[in-house]
């Protein structure tokens, strides 16, 4: 595989994250965590704007309305409408927040968000904290607000996303050095058997990830300078390098 990285949006973001393809937008959007803030780049003119939020931006989301977005924050989801930048609490609030924070999040076959916490890094000002600890949980929040947890004593939460035929899905902790797999339900969207699938891969620490048409796992290496594209059978099939050390999403 040949890869031309191109650096496009030089916007000196201390943690990029959550980015996301928004097709209806024709645009990605993406969060720097500890400066509070949200980026939308447009290829089509090279154009990059910007919003302030008042809590660290740790991921977005699409929804099934193309002018809004689920937007997660430090402590809570927000539903917002980049057009007139419109706010709207979502109504799920994390417990423990400031000493906890939620992380990675991901929108599953049915419409539902799982999203993922862990120790807060973030101090108010923005400025970088210790991660560590066990005090993540793993979350799904139905479209009807219904929450579940389907993990916990986690130490950051990282990676969700589901196989093309929907039977399978992976969810990874960073300090831990591992990605699992586990069997989906799409019907009644649940996950069980858990069995890991990425584990103590030696290029830094698995970061976000997403999974292509053939069903291989792409998972951003933190530390490493690499991305890796994993087979469906835990074979690792190639490693992409990268100009820059700290790879999330």
């Amino acid at each position: 595989m040949s890869t031309n990285t191109v650096c496009v949006a030089p916007t000196g973001d201390v943690c990029g994250e959550g980015a996301v393809w928004h097709a209806a937008h024709k645009a990605v959007y993406w969060a720097d965590i500890n400066r509070f803030l949200v980026h939308r780049f447009t290829p089509a003119d090279q154009c990059v704007r910007t919003w302030f939020f008042d809590e660290p931006v740790t991921a977005l989301t699409l929804t099934d309305r193309d002018e809004v977005l689920t937007v997660v924050l430090g402590s809570r989801l927000i539903l917002w409408e980049p057009a007139i930048d419109v706010r709207n609490d979502h109504g799920f609030h994390l417990e423990g927040w400031p000493k906890v924070r939620l992380n990675d999040a991901r929108a599953d076959p049915r419409g539902s968000l799982w999203v993922g916490s862990m120790r807060n890094n973030v101090n108010s000002d923005g400025s970088s904290g210790a991660a560590g600890g066990r005090d993540g949980v793993l979350f799904r929040v139905d479209p009807d607000s219904k929450v579940t947890q389907w993990q916990r004593d986690i130490g950051i939460s990282n990676t969700l996303a589901w196989s093309p035929d929907q039977r399978r899905f992976y969810f990874g902790d960073t300090l831990a050095n591992t990605v699992w797999v586990y069997e989906y339900d799409p019907a009644a969207g649940t996950i069980a058997n858990e069995r890991p699938f990425l584990e103590g891969f030696a290029r830094g620490l698995p970061d976000g990830s997403t999974v292509d048409s053939d069903g291989y796992l792409w998972n951003c290496r933190f530390s490493g300078g690499c991305i890796v594209r994993v087979a469906p059978d835990g074979r690792i099939d190639r490693v992409v390098e990268m100009p820059v050390k700290n790879i999330t999403t």
